[in-house]
């Protein structure tokens, strides 16, 4: 696609017709009604589940510290939407990262649990950004237990994880805080971005807005415009670009670039400039290069879709399309036809929408599919079934409210969104 080329062609922004905003709502509710009660485990936590809405593991399913953040975040959500039932998962969801995950003797959050106790007992600043998180967002409905998450993931994250000198966050520890040397990660310090913000919001302190800042500052103005609003990925501990890192877990640590983390640095920039008094000119002009060259170079403009990766010459290397890059690309247009309007993100936004519309949304179990095949046929190489609510609902749910910070934030000042 071409930005300029598209000026002059595109009418009013979908996101303020009725009948859109009436779509968007019902996916929404169509995602809340697959995920609200068949995910909750009687024993605490929450199970994934399988393409049909069914739990993956009901017998001992293990449970990472990320599912459970964020069905607090997007339940907490629900419970400002005025959605019955909501504050039952907030609590059910609170209680297990309190009681479980919480590491009672060293302090931190283990990163995966099952019934019986830690599977997996690193301390990963990803899985803590999500808790910082889930803490917010409990504490925009009220919740008993907030105060007391906040407080403690907030001194966690600043005295084990924040690495002063750089302005960003270590990856990762033993469970008795031993540093897992070598690597540091720009997505577990994106997603601490956005959870500084709704920590801001949710508090009104500013210093959480400042780590956000710094991180941004390093992730975005200085390493992704070095790499021409390409992200980074990956880094050594003195926060220089490692080309050539591979990792088993592909899907937190995928090697190369991901087009759909560049498509959610655009909006997290945006969200941030608006936050921050609009004081850092970068922002904007970044938000619009990262997007322009998300679809630019990640969009497979023969049969849709975002691909997963690129190599550094921009050739597709893992060619799966999932759902979230285009649940990023989705809410990144809407800041972005807010803030930087042009005829080129309202062209981009309908033609995501229209691709999840077509291909995504599974009409026969509920849901979304979270991975296609290269010719967008679902599958399951990468995520196992259906386990994230979380860019989904986002996506739904941004384009119905101003886009002037989180989403919790706007809901709780604008009420209703139709």
């Amino acid at each position: 696609m071409n930005e300029a080329a598209t000026e002059g062609k595109i009418p009013a922004n979908w996101s303020s017709r009725p009948y859109h905003r009436h779509w968007l709502l019902a996916q929404a509710n169509g995602l809340f009604d697959f995920f609200q009660f068949a995910s909750v485990n009687p024993k605490g936590g929450f199970n994934d589940l399988d393409r049909t809405g069914q739990p993956l593991h009901p017998n001992n399913p293990v449970r990472g510290i990320h599912m459970a953040a964020r069905m607090v975040h997007c339940f907490s959500i629900g419970d400002l939407l005025g959605r019955p039932g909501a504050r039952d998962i907030v609590d059910h969801g609170m209680d297990y990262l309190w009681n479980r995950h919480r590491d009672l003797k060293n302090g931190g959050y283990f990163w995966q649990v099952d019934n019986h106790g830690a599977v997996d007992d690193s301390k990963q600043g990803y899985g803590h950004a999500f808790v910082l998180l889930a803490a917010s967002s409990a504490k925009t409905i009220g919740h008993p237990h907030a105060d007391a998450m906040l407080a403690d993931i907030s001194e966690v994250l600043e005295t084990r994880f924040h690495e002063e000198k750089h302005g960003a966050i270590a990856e990762e520890f033993s469970a008795d805080w031993v540093p897992v040397a070598g690597y540091r990660g720009q997505n577990s310090n994106m997603h601490l971005t956005e959870a500084l913000m709704a920590a801001f919001e949710a508090t009104g302190e500013r210093h959480y807005l400042q780590r956000a800042e710094r991180i941004a500052d390093l992730l975005i103005r200085r390493r992704a415009a070095e790499s021409g609003y390409r992200v980074p990925e990956h880094f050594d501990e003195d926060w220089g670009l490692d080309r050539h890192y591979y990792h088993n877990n592909e899907m937190f640590r995928p090697a190369g670039t991901t087009p759909g983390h560049w498509l959610e640095w655009a909006r997290l920039l945006l969200q941030l400039w608006v936050l921050g008094g609009r004081a850092h000119d970068w922002m904007p002009e970044a938000a619009r290069g990262l997007f322009f060259q998300a679809m630019s170079l990640g969009w497979d403009k023969d049969k849709g879709g975002f691909f997963y990766t690129l190599d550094w010459q921009n050739v597709p290397e893992k060619k799966s399309k999932l759902w979230w890059p285009l649940c990023e690309g989705a809410a990144a247009a809407h800041f972005l036809n807010a803030h930087a309007p042009s005829d080129f993100h309202e062209e981009s936004y309908r033609t995501i929408w229209g691709f999840i519309a077509r291909h995504s949304i599974d009409r026969e179990n509920g849901g979304w599919h979270e991975e296609l095949t290269e010719d967008l046929v679902p599958s399951n190489t990468l995520f196992p079934g259906k386990g994230d609510i979380y860019h989904a609902l986002q996506a739904c749910l941004i384009p119905l409210y101003p886009a002037e910070g989180s989403l919790t934030k706007m809901i709780a000042e604008s009420g209703t969104a139709l």
